[in-house]
């Protein structure tokens, strides 16, 4: 019969790996990192009251998970160890106590903050970047060099002030591959735009950045690096010296690490970063203390898996359990329906939360999330609040699951959600919570392009009321205009004269600033070509739309819904009567065009292009655009930082031109 220690102890160890699983491999974590260390400490002073239950298998005896089969091995040169935690002063006093009676006297200390993101070690052999990996589980990692090259912070090769990289044939970097705050706020929001799930927090998204099998998608998540070791440099006599070594190599290091005389110093460090960390772009949750010299680290050594001569001082948790009274259904300055969680009030990190981000309808059903729950709360940094999931073991019964309404709670419009799409939008492109953003789109350089109807100028009309949706820019006047701050006479003529001119754009203008949802405007300038009228589009079924060359069932299905709603049809004559452009401009006769019966597909960014523009030119030259490369593709006109549409043209055969290729056709086509 098992003792009860050894079944605890293989109860803990079947939920650290299932955490462990999730995390490293999932990319999909279920519990939080207090939850995480709580779980472990309670089984390493488990098999510390009990050694005869310790395992070689047991999560203490390991660095981090198991590598993923979906990359190649990386096998590090040196173990690459995990730090214990301290959660108290008393553990780092502890701690230095034992360094101290080593060292026969106070022990000089380096502090580091504590860089929420992905450990990882980079290889150099003859001062070039040779290849880098994951942590793994401390000896072998996954071999992930493509994606850490597309990390702009991580030199691909060694600097030295003198010129010289003798004495490193060969180096290990260690560090912190982590995404900023303010980058974390730009992925998530252009995630939003595009219906994709947004991520929980800037260490997930750093770390499934990194763990990307095509090293694009991994370039698109702008992550930085932080060096904290230099591996293989024998001439280093302390830590302090490896991190200005790791400078002048070319390796960012962060800028506020510390070299403190004594441990009453490091309390002092610690307690202040606790206090500031909000301060910084990137997440920190805690201050790793390292021995500053190496010599001494050497004779302190590691047990089991954690060296002797550094410790992680881990901050206090923003989290907290909490009721979730009800869920309210906001929508976005995009058209997004965003659910959010009215909590009973609760104090976490210094801040009485009593609203939470629950993202959108597949997040709440995936983590099972009821109205009535306990749950658990987290907040990081001056990212919004937001749940984690259910304590389901604290349910009465009485919870009730989450319907997302069928129609907008601001406009009552129909709310379309895509299949496969974790967003719901509402539909109506006059919808009181959409309107600045509809605003500021419709006036944009590729819409209607109203010089002087900027960001600044959008929200003042649509704050003040003088525009309620779109149609009303075509309303404004010089008495509307007097009173909108910084507006003197002559800009208030320049915008109006502007306004006038807009409406000259043509259809496929119009069509891309309506802001349809999948319509761009390669698409918009295809329904344009093919159709010749906004009637016509609006009458067409969702087949008579596939029938256009790129228009698949996901946009087809979405342009007929934009026109099936009331609201948007009576905007649309608001905008005909006031003199809109709503057909195609006259195309060059087919039958002569050097362009008829050709398809481009536009690819990256032009020189001085814009992609309306080129769209424009080759419609007008008797061509298609379309927004997708096949084998009816003719052209593919690629730009600076083409992407996916570029390789698949190169694989198909494809004829691909740049811009200057571009107008040689055109001005080839007259005969």
């Amino acid at each position: 019969m098992p003792s009860k220690a050894a079944t605890r102890a293989q109860k803990l160890r079947a939920q650290i790996d299932e955490a462990n699983h999730r995390y490293y491999i999932l990319d999909d974590p279920a519990i939080t990192d207090a939850e995480f260390d709580a779980l472990l400490r309670e089984l390493i002073e488990l098999e510390e009251r009990h050694p005869e239950i310790r395992r070689a298998d047991s999560p203490t005896q390991r660095v981090g998970a198991a590598a993923s089969e979906r990359f190649a091995p990386y096998e590090h040169a040196r173990p690459m160890l995990s730090l214990a935690n301290a959660v108290s002063f008393d553990e780092l006093r502890a701690f230095d106590e034992r360094a101290s009676k080593l060292a026969g006297g106070p022990v000089e200390y380096v502090c580091e903050l504590k860089i929420d993101g992905l450990a990882v070690a980079l290889e150099y052999r003859d001062g070039a970047l040779l290849r880098g990996g994951t942590r793994g589980d401390g000896r072998v990692g996954e071999d992930v060099t493509p994606n850490l090259r597309t990390v702009r912070t991580i030199p691909l090769r060694l600097r030295s002030s003198t010129g010289s990289r003798q004495g490193l044939k060969f180096a290990e970097v260690r560090g912190e591959v982590y995404l900023r705050k303010s980058d974390f706020e730009r992925l998530n929001a252009q995630r939003e735009r595009g219906g994709l799930p947004v991520f929980a927090n800037p260490r997930n998204a750093a770390s499934g950045g990194v763990r990307q099998l095509d090293p694009a998608l991994t370039a698109e998540r702008r992550l930085s690096f932080f060096a904290y070791q230099l591996v293989g440099d024998d001439g280093l006599k302390t830590q302090w010296a490896g991190l200005r070594r790791l400078q002048g190599l070319g390796f960012p290091v962060n800028p506020h690490v510390a070299r403190l005389p004594a441990i009453d110093a490091v309390f002092k460090y610690c307690a202040d970063w606790e206090r500031r960390r909000d301060d910084l772009d990137y997440e920190i949750d805690g201050v790793v203390v390292k021995v500053n010299e190496l010599a001494l680290q050497d004779r302190l050594g590691v047990v089991a898996r954690d060296p002797r001569w550094a410790i992680a001082y881990k901050f206090k948790p923003r989290e907290a359990r909490t009721k979730l009274l009800d869920i309210l259904v906001t929508v976005g300055r995009t058209g997004t329906l965003n659910p959010n969680a009215v909590l009973a009030p609760v104090r976490i990190g210094g801040v009485t939360v009593k609203s939470a981000t629950l993202h959108n309808r597949d997040y709440i059903e995936s983590n099972d999330i009821r109205i009535g729950d306990t749950v658990l709360v987290t907040r990081a940094g001056d990212v919004i609040p937001r749940v984690v999931g259910p304590i389901v073991s604290e349910r009465s019964g009485n919870e009730r699951r989450f319907r997302l309404p069928a129609r907008c709670p601001v406009c009552g419009s129909d709310v379309d959600h895509p299949e496969g799409e974790a967003m719901s939008r509402c539909t109506n492109a006059a919808c009181p919570a959409q309107v600045y953003e509809r605003v500021r789109h419709f006036a944009s350089r590729g819409a209607m392009d109203i010089e002087g109807l900027g960001d600044v100028m959008a929200q003042q009309l649509t704050e003040r009321g003088l525009v309620r949706d779109i149609s009303g820019i075509y309303a404004l006047d010089t008495a509307r205009l007097r009173d909108v701050p910084r507006t003197g006479e002559k800009s208030v003529e320049s915008l109006l004269r502007n306004i006038e001119r807009s409406k000259q754009r043509g259809l496929a203008r119009l069509l891309y600033a309506l802001g349809i949802r999948f319509v761009g405007s390669q698409t918009a300038q295809i329904l344009a070509s093919d159709f010749g009228t906004i009637d016509a589009i609006a009458d067409a079924s969702e087949e008579d739309l596939r029938h256009s060359e790129g228009i698949g069932p996901e946009v087809a299905r979405s342009v007929t819904l934009f026109f099936k709603q009331p609201a948007n049809l009576e905007m649309i004559e608001r905008l005909r009567r006031q003199g809109v452009v709503m057909d195609a401009p006259k195309r060059v006769a087919a039958t002569n065009a050097k362009f008829a019966g050709k398809t481009f597909v536009l690819t990256g960014t032009l020189p001085s292009l814009t992609r309306e523009e080129a769209s424009s030119l080759i419609v007008g030259a008797g061509g298609k655009v379309s927004g997708s490369v096949s084998k009816k593709t003719d052209y593919v006109v690629a730009g600076s930082e083409a992407g996916s549409k570029l390789v698949k043209a190169e694989q198909l055969g494809i004829a691909i031109v740049d811009e200057d290729g571009l107008r040689r056709l055109l001005s080839s086509q007259v005969r």
